[in-house]
């Protein structure tokens, strides 16, 4: 499943007992202050972006979402550093 602006935002990829998010932007460009996202850079993973994040219980919807809108941002043309 994908969601897209300009180009794809975030690809989710259903598995066992988590949502696995592939963000479409650069690692660094990520604001996460838990440290939970993951540099998939070169790793050949399904989606596009070089940030994973996962999501295993509602109660983290509200962060995930965030990460989510970060790259949202970014696609549209909005986010630092543009390119």
């Amino acid at each position: 499943m994908a969601y897209e602006a300009k180009t794809n935002v975030v690809d989710i990829v259903p598995q066992k007992s988590r949502l696995r998010l592939s963000l479409n932007m650069a690692c660094h460009e990520i604001d996460d202050p838990r440290g939970e996202c993951k540099d998939v850079t070169n790793l050949g993973r399904w989606g596009n972006g070089d940030v994973e994040a996962t999501l295993s219980n509602v109660e983290d919807l509200p962060y995930v979402m965030g990460l989510v809108r970060q790259a949202f941002e970014k696609r549209r043309g909005n986010g630092k550093g543009d390119s």
